[in-house]
């Protein structure tokens, strides 16, 4: 199937689509303190042993960073703007990308919330839990650099609340910080090359995180039987067969194929994979995301 990237839009145009859906904001921010609340908090951050306040590099500004970050000296010397970094802040900052993409808006059963929404409320419930924790949290990409401040709960459900464009979403790897840590949630069933170019570019900056892939149950089972119509959720795909059943046992293998490569891809870039079912407890799903950043081996 054709993998369709996300488009880039003016930030002012993704401000203005994110006020016109915040009506769904104070239920999805309800349920991220809900569940973030059934976690308790480790150790994170600047409580870390060996971590300091030390110089660690200069990086060119990115948009949103306040100005009083701004090291205007080193600034002089050329014609960007330069932030001067220090390890503590390096070490703190957690950067996430989730998929927004028309895959993720599947649900098989009413008695599953859509991949979207599970795969918001986990990002969202961990973003809480390290801004408690003191870490900085934002987006990859350049819309959203990783802050501490409370608000950034906020700016990142304006952003949870935005849909793309294509059948399927591919991670975003730009403005990756180096040696910070990073979280992924997607149903990955898009072009696996975006896939891996973006964890090689993180693992070449030291940026190690956690791959979270999301299915429905029937993505799992394949129950299907007899005259069938699969449909892409963006429309973009659609096949018809008189006989679905027959079509079970090569899906699975496929599938089963792309778990594989999958977490042969995080095993060799140093990142952690990890499986999330909809039907499964969003609480085990946030305590297996909060432990493996906690670690630090993410």
């Amino acid at each position: 199937m054709s993998q369709a990237r996300p488009h880039t839009a003016d930030p002012r145009d993704l401000r203005e689509r994110a006020e016109s859906q915040a009506a769904g904001l104070p239920p999805l921010l309800a349920r991220a303190e809900h569940l973030a609340g059934t976690i308790l908090l480790g150790e994170h951050g600047r409580r870390r042993a060996g971590l300091g306040d030390d110089f660690w590099q200069y990086r060119p500004a990115q948009q949103g960073d306040p100005a009083r970050w701004i090291d205007w000296r080193r600034s002089a010397r050329s014609d960007e703007r330069y932030v001067r970094e220090r390890e503590w802040q390096i070490a703190q900052s957690v950067m996430l990308w989730v998929d927004q993409a028309a895959s993720m808006r599947f649900s098989s059963d009413k008695r599953f919330p859509e991949k979207s929404e599970r795969a918001r409320l986990l990002a969202l419930a961990t973003a809480i839990l390290l801004i408690r924790g003191g870490e900085r949290v934002g987006l990859t990409g350049t819309q959203l650099p990783p802050r501490r401040a409370r608000n950034q709960i906020q700016r990142l459900a304006e952003f949870f609340s935005l849909s793309e464009a294509g059948d399927y979403g591919a991670p975003e790897h730009r403005g990756m910080i180096p040696h910070a840590r990073a979280l992924f949630i997607s149903d990955f069933l898009g072009d696996m090359d975006e896939v891996e170019l973006a964890l090689t570019k993180a693992a070449d900056r030291g940026i190690r995180g956690l791959l979270l892939q999301v299915l429905d149950p029937a993505e799992e089972s394949f129950p299907f039987q007899g005259r069938t119509i699969f449909q892409s959720i963006g429309g973009t795909v659609e096949h018809e067969t008189l006989k679905a059943g027959d079509l079970r046992s090569r899906y699975l293998t496929r599938l089963a194929e792309r778990k594989d490569r999958l977490s042969a891809l995080c095993r060799a870039t140093g990142w952690q994979y990890q499986l999330h079912h909809t039907d499964q407890s969003a609480q085990s799903a946030l305590l297996t995301i909060y432990q493996a950043l906690d670690r630090g081996t993410a």
